[in-house]
């Protein structure tokens, strides 16, 4: 029976190219039209061939992370490649429409992070090792999309940039109060303090990301004009210059969007401005990946730009400039999955090989996300008066624009 039904979901679903199947009774059948890369993969038993009938994203995460699902050459990025082109295509058979719908309209029940399951999601994802984000992240930590304004760019190099467009785009001047909402492991906050002069408070629900920040802003003798915490951002109290937050509305959970935009409404003084940098999709909503939440980020989810507009309006604020960053978080992953792999003999040291392939799963899809699927980067420009900054982009790029200018 599981066979058959699969049989008939990749006869649906797979048009193009050349996908093989290894049943668990050792029966091999092909799928697509035989054009392109050969990609195959082979299911070890028949509880897992009945996950990938039933729930097909997460049956086969899960079963490449047990190794109850093999691919040829471990060549993952082919493979998932080829079945998200196809999936794009070609609509799924009604049960798992269905289950799609179902997933979507509960969405809201599942996103519900209160100030508790807020903080034990963070603890999930964030708290597993400081060691461990130190193998691929750039030497500031920088857990987020980088800016490659050109793509040979170093990883590094492009996080300076991408920490220096959000400080341009925040117009700090010296002595300005700064409220980092997620503040990670202390990397914008520093920058912000160190070379703007700003004095910056950084919330975090992370203990590891806490106890790094305020390590790194004692070395880097910033120390005093940082305030570090252990704080939701709902408890935020006081007035702030300037606001900005960094990958963080993410965790934040589409019934949350409201209380999120009123508290940074509430906490930016009226002149003031705010930077929110997230992950978000050119298309419109749908389900997070069961996968991921599972994982990865739970309570997690990737709003789309109609999502976040009824909020905003409704805490009042003005749209100041909203720009879609393309492909550079694309181009980010890469780099953090090549350093992955680079480290892999530290890797094994610290952890088995399960944790291995789920790792280089979760990067392989989000990279697939960002290069096949609708997401993208969002950076809105938020204020409470029309003129908060110039009503230009000119003044991001001054400085370009006098080096182009200056005499040879």
């Amino acid at each position: 029976m599981w066979k058959k039904l699969l049989d008939r979901l990749l006869s649906t679903v797979i048009q193009q190219g050349s996908l093989t199947a290894t049943y668990p009774d050792g029966s091999t059948e092909s799928y697509g039209d035989g054009t392109g890369d050969p990609h195959g993969f082979s299911i070890a038993d028949v509880p897992t061939l009945r996950a990938l009938c039933l729930t097909p994203e997460l049956g086969l995460g899960e079963g490449y992370m047990d190794g109850r699902v093999t691919i040829d050459g471990d060549q993952l990025d082919g493979l998932m490649r080829l079945l998200v082109r196809n999936q794009q295509a070609h609509a799924f058979p009604i049960w798992l429409r269905a289950m799609n719908l179902y997933n979507f309209w509960i969405r809201d029940f599942r996103l519900r992070n209160t100030t508790s399951s807020a903080q034990q999601n963070v603890a999930h994802h964030y708290d597993i090792s400081d060691d461990l984000y130190r193998l691929f992240l750039d030497q500031d930590m920088q857990y987020s999309c980088a800016y490659f304004t050109d793509p040979a760019m170093t990883l590094e190099a492009a996080q300076i940039a991408k920490k220096m467009h959000i400080a341009r785009k925040l117009q700090i001047e010296p002595g300005m109060t700064v409220l980092d909402i997620g503040c990670g492991w202390g990397g914008m906050a520093i920058t912000l303090a160190r070379d703007f002069g700003a004095h910056v408070t950084g919330v975090t629900l992370s203990k590891n990301q806490l106890a790094t920040a305020q390590a790194r802003a004692e070395a880097t003798g910033v120390a005093a004009q940082t305030d570090f915490k252990l704080l939701d951002y709902r408890k935020v109290r006081g007035l702030f210059d300037r606001v900005v937050s960094v990958g963080m509305l993410e965790h934040v959970g589409v019934p949350h969007y409201p209380e999120y935009l009123a508290k940074i409404a509430d906490v930016m003084v009226p002149d003031g401005a705010a930077l929110i940098h997230t992950i978000g999709r050119s298309a419109p909503p749908m389900p997070q990946s069961q996968w991921i939440n599972k994982y990865i980020f739970p309570g997690g989810y990737v709003p789309s730009l109609s999502e976040l507009a009824r909020p905003i309006e409704d805490a009042g604020l003005w749209y100041l400039d909203i720009e879609i960053l393309r492909l550079h978080y694309a181009m980010t992953l890469r780099h953090w999955l090549n350093r992955f792999d680079a480290n892999m003999e530290i890797v094994r040291q610290n952890y088995d090989d399960r944790f291995i392939r789920m790792w280089r799963y979760y990067l392989t899809v989000c990279i697939l996300a960002f290069e096949e699927q609708a997401q993208a980067v969002f950076q809105f420009q938020l204020g409470h008066k029309r003129d908060a900054v110039p009503i230009t982009r000119d003044y991001l790029y001054q400085d370009a624009k006098m080096q182009s200018h200056a005499p040879g």
